[in-house]
């Protein structure tokens, strides 16, 4: 055994203490005076309480008890101060002061635990300073970061919004604690909606007199055991400029080589047509000059379908009853109407958006969804008309939904990308707007929404 443990000393407290009893037992039991006032005919102070030489053990009992306690006092006075020490140190890190230390001065158990306790604020205190550099380079990083974040909580209001999101919803105050409903209210529509639509969407508003086309992501999860709201608003103007670039580029390629197969055979035809005429042959010219008509018909088909989408006609603005004209649409492409028509007449023209809304129907149709799940909804609100088109297909990830409108972007084996592309135009044309949101439940959303005539 240890000599110098808390176990040895309250043992050696306790033997201690049975000694002096014994040796005071023994003392009095020798001491002839004491014996003498015992046996003075039962008239001594004890006779009355305790018969005979009981006393003796009693008092022997008592002082031992009596000593056992003044030991155990001296004793677990250092452990108390230890342990008051180890509460205050304890109260310190729960509010999270973790630079309370204790005085090793025991050489115990109680001397380990204390060093131990000192070695884990040591610790405490390194782990914090590294978090809070964590925090401070992330906190850096994201309050300059050009992405929009904005944090609310249950009650819809901003728990944390960086520089972006300032300049972007509040003219560059701070937004910490404001209602974020409330900040909505007054920023353009296109981007409340996207908002309101609660998935991820992809959206243009008019910013400053020039129109802006922003990504929009959303995330719920739990802070601290509650329930919150991520959003980033990312600016694709420049990332989308350069899109077009590159797929003007690559439009340009696709027509020097559709071109090149068409006019390469019809300048052979033409040269074998004159040598068979120049030799008189005139059994295969009817051939060759019906492949040179085919060759061309294909070309001009080819390169009508761009020259539509370059040359979309100022649209012609007119009042439209939705029930006549949605009737019209049904006949060309078949989709289940969802929710009531708005007792509203529209502003627009028939024949485009008619065309747009077609596009976007069979868009929906080879999706790879259900046919019956193609749907098409018409809503009136803050004076607007919105057509939705949805459908049950994979939906989109966040890379096509940041190419899908730009022209001739295609992710079909055969498609043209001139279908959403014609339909953004002609939305724009009207000083609408088109968006793209992938549905939670699966499946992908397009809406075109229309400013309603006065």
């Amino acid at each position: 055994m240890r000599i110098n443990t808390l176990r040895f000393r309250l043992t050696a407290a306790l033997l201690l203490a049975a000694a002096a009893g014994a040796l005071l037992h023994e003392v009095v039991s020798d001491w002839p005076r004491w014996q003498a006032w015992l046996s003075d005919g039962g008239r001594g102070p004890w006779a009355a309480l305790v018969p005979g030489g009981t006393a003796i053990v009693v008092m022997s009992v008592v002082f031992a008890v009596l000593l056992a306690l003044w030991l155990a006092e001296r004793w677990m006075a250092p452990l108390r101060r230890l342990l008051r020490s180890l509460e205050t140190a304890v109260l310190s890190y729960r509010d999270g002061d973790f630079s309370v230390s204790i005085a090793a001065d025991h050489h115990d158990e109680l001397g380990e635990l204390v060093r131990q306790h000192n070695a884990l604020g040591h610790a405490l205190r390194d782990q914090r300073q590294h978090l809070a550099q964590r925090e401070l380079l992330l906190d850096t990083v994201v309050q300059n970061t050009p992405v929009a974040l904005v944090l609310t909580d249950t009650r819809q209001r901003v728990a944390y919004a960086n520089i972006a999101a300032r300049q972007l919803l509040g003219e560059g105050r701070s937004l910490e604690g404001s209602d974020f409903t409330e900040l909505l209210r007054h920023t353009p529509p296109g981007l409340a909606q996207a908002v309101d639509a609660g998935v991820d969407a992809l959206f243009s508003v008019t910013l400053d007199g020039s129109e802006e086309t922003f990504h929009l992501s959303q995330r719920q999860f739990r802070l601290q055991g509650r329930p919150h709201r991520l959003l980033l608003f990312r600016r694709m103007t420049r990332e989308l400029s350069r899109q077009e670039v590159a797929t003007w580029k690559r439009v340009i390629r696709v027509i020097s080589h559709e071109l090149n197969n068409s006019l390469a055979p019809i300048s052979s035809l033409a040269h074998t047509g004159a040598e068979l005429a120049r030799r008189g042959d005139m059994e295969r010219l009817p051939g060759v000059f019906a492949t040179i008509g085919e060759r061309a018909r294909h070309l001009h088909g080819f390169l009508d379908g761009y020259a539509r989408f370059a040359k979309l006609p100022a649209p012609r603005i007119e009042r439209v009853a939705l029930a006549a004209f949605l009737d019209g649409l049904a006949a060309q492409n078949p989709f289940r109407l969802v929710g009531e028509l708005p007792r509203e007449t529209g502003s627009f023209d028939a024949a485009q958006i008619e065309q747009a809304l077609i596009n976007l129907l069979k868009n929906a149709h080879e999706a790879g969804g259900p046919d019956d799940e193609v749907t098409l909804s018409v809503v009136s609100a803050r004076q607007e008309l919105r057509f939705e088109v949805s459908d049950r297909g994979p939906g989109m990830s966040e890379t096509v939904l940041a190419q899908a409108l730009l022209p001739f972007y295609s992710t079909k084996r055969a498609g043209t990308g001139l279908g959403l592309a014609l339909a953004r135009e002609i939305a724009e044309a009207h000083g609408g707007r088109i968006a793209l949101l992938n549905r939670t439940e699966g499946g992908l959303r397009v809406s075109i929404t229309l400013p309603m005539a006065d």
